[in-house]
């Protein structure tokens, strides 16, 4: 059961589903013309590495690589839609992720921290006080921005493809048949999803920039850039752990504020959307199957 809970993931792209397995991922999309394209790849070798299994190291590895390989895979799907055939890959990708995540980390992780500091330093509140209201402008600003973006139809169609992988890993974990009709019932929810890991980030970054007590703009700004892999490291094993264990009340109990959020980042999908979903994750199978072990 616990491959189940590990090996499977996935990530909406435009028109699409991209599925991920232990060494092999594959991406579905829906032409303009109705078609359905397929393209599959084998994952690097950082998945069969030693690296891949040392607790909190692996998050940071296996994060940065799932980072490049989305951003690849929603590019093929753009590609698709516009009938071009650019590549992003190599230094340019890197480049790209790179410049994507600085500018993240200065919304969602700089500016908060400013907006923490300004509360010490003119309204005279303690350092525990500052940090939890850095850590609720964080939270607020992620909310805003899931919500903001939703509202465009281009990524209301894309938050239905999130919605249709998470039910149609839900129901492939559950041993539903795999048709649209069958998948159609099961949750858009699920515990590994990529919102569980942001709401989760945001909270730990409350309880340990609060340990580190007042510091001065410059090394609180630094603190937060410097922390976050330790964060990230951290989240990836929780997300992880409350995966495995699941069926415990306590652990049902805990996920439910990610589970929630997740009604922001997913919609309801309608049944074309659904066999581009299960198309994926067969395509995905079987580059599995073919891989060279």
């Amino acid at each position: 059961m616990e491959d189940k809970l590990i090996t499977y993931g996935g990530q909406a792209v435009i028109e699409g589903v991209m599925m991920r397995g232990r060494k092999a991922a594959a991406i579905a999309m829906r032409a303009p013309d109705g078609r359905i394209v397929t393209y599959s790849e084998a994952l690097g070798g950082i998945y069969k590495s030693r690296l891949a299994k040392i607790p909190f190291l692996r998050g940071l590895l296996l994060l940065w690589d799932s980072l490049g390989l989305g951003m690849r895979f929603l590019t093929l799907s753009a590609n698709t839609q516009s009938g071009e055939d650019e590549k992003l890959e190599g230094p340019v990708l890197y480049l790209t992720l790179g410049l994507t995540l600085l500018v993240a980390i200065g919304i969602f992780f700089l500016i908060p921290a400013g907006v923490g500091w300004l509360s010490e330093r003119f309204l005279h509140w303690n350092a525990w006080w500052s940090n939890l209201l850095e850590g609720l402008v964080r939270l607020l600003l992620l909310i805003g921005y899931i919500w903001g973006i939703g509202l465009m139809p281009d990524i209301r169609r894309v938050f239905a493809y999130h919605g249709a992988e998470h039910k149609i890993i839900n129901a492939y974990e559950a041993g539903a048949d795999l048709t649209p009709e069958s998948a159609s019932r099961f949750s858009l929810t699920h515990t590994r999803c990529g919102t569980a890991f942001l709401l989760t980030l945001v909270l730990l970054s409350i309880l340990l920039f609060t340990s580190l007590g007042p510091l001065p703009l410059l090394w609180r700004l630094t603190s937060r850039i410097l922390l976050i892999p330790i964060l990230a490291g951290i989240a990836y094993e929780y997300i992880r752990w409350t995966a495995n264990h699941i069926q415990s009340p306590f652990v049902r109990a805990i996920v439910k504020p990610s589970l929630a959020l997740q009604a922001l980042t997913t919609r309801e999908p309608d049944l074309q959307m659904l066999e581009v979903a299960i198309t994926a994750f067969k395509t995905m199978r079987q580059a599995e199957r073919e891989a060279v072990v």
